[in-house]
């Protein structure tokens, strides 16, 4: 085991030489393989905070609930009661036809037209917060609902909910194709510099291999140079998208500012840079792997 850990050890420290050995070529690579991961990061996190401002936002979707006209208090209480013990409904509340006439009187504009009228035209409504807001499980609901007595009109407040869910899946999966194609890029870097580095060290090569080496050990130490790159430009990325944060926080927080909503664009969460970081090497030696079946053979 000790063998075996110090040949890994001996590997990586070769693969870091190597990097050092060409300080310029290694940091135009690193800067490549970094904007190249860049793109995909900063579309995550946008997309984390978009997905942040529609959690804060106040505007929950409801259902309303409008009886007849005619319909007398008591069938309106009889709703209400049903409603209450209603297995998918979070939350009710009443909204009296006299608490409406009497918001309407206080527009100037509406309330000469108001008076005028012989009796008052607004009808018992309920708001209905559900258990599950997703579009699917509100139209159940509302459909339910359009079934129960003295029941004129039931307004599913779920077309905002349903466009956001869309953006969301649309920027999701621009996020995945935008990273595998780029992933895609980082892997033919990867297997370019290392086709590089087998020629270079191409006589260093055929003596280990004259002298016995097994693959495994030829191969270690440009394995650990594939995942240091990749590594290395992931960081990069890293670090792109957080000076991006910084650059974007004070005009977003002045534009979110106008629509009286509060967010404060983030960086990459410690989850989402773990991933980057651990995506980006595993393309970095996946490459490198690739390249050394094709020229070492």
């Amino acid at each position: 085991m000790k063998v075996w850990l110090a040949q890994h050890r001996e590997a990586l420290l070769l693969a870091l030489r190597r990097l050092g050995a060409a300080p310029v070529n290694s940091l135009l690579s690193l800067l490549a393989i970094g904007i190249a991961l860049a793109l995909p990061a900063g579309g995550q996190m946008l997309l984390a905070n978009a997905l942040q401002l529609a959690g804060t936002t106040s505007a929950v979707p409801q259902i309303s609930i409008f009886m007849a006209a005619n319909a007398e208090r008591r069938a309106a209480t009889e709703i209400q009661s049903r409603l209450g013990k209603y297995g998918g409904v979070k939350q009710v509340r009443l909204l009296p036809r006299e608490e409406t006439l009497a918001r309407m009187k206080a527009n100037p504009g509406l309330r000469d037209v108001i008076e005028a009228l012989p009796a008052n035209p607004f009808p018992d409504a309920f708001v209905v917060t559900a258990t599950d807001d997703s579009p699917e499980a509100m139209e159940k609901l509302a459909v339910e609902f359009r079934q129960w007595p003295r029941v004129e009109h039931v307004q599913l407040d779920s077309a905002w909910v349903r466009r956001l869910d869309a953006l969301l899946k649309l920027g999701r999966t621009a996020v995945m194709v935008l990273g595998g194609l780029l992933g895609a890029g980082l892997i033919a870097i990867s297997f370019s510099i290392i086709r590089m580095q087998v020629l270079t060290h191409r006589a260093e090569v055929e003596v280990s291999q004259l002298l016995g080496a097994t693959d495994a050990f030829i191969q270690r130490p440009f394995l650990y140079y594939g995942v240091l790159l990749g590594l290395g430009g992931g960081v990069v990325a890293w670090l792109l998208t957080g000076a991006a944060a910084l650059w974007l926080r004070a005009p977003l927080s002045e534009l979110v500012r106008l629509y009286d909503l509060s967010l404060v664009l983030q960086s990459l969460g410690a989850r989402d840079s773990a991933l980057l970081l651990g995506f980006a090497a595993g393309l970095g030696w996946l490459g490198a792997m690739i390249s050394l079946r094709q020229h070492l053979r």
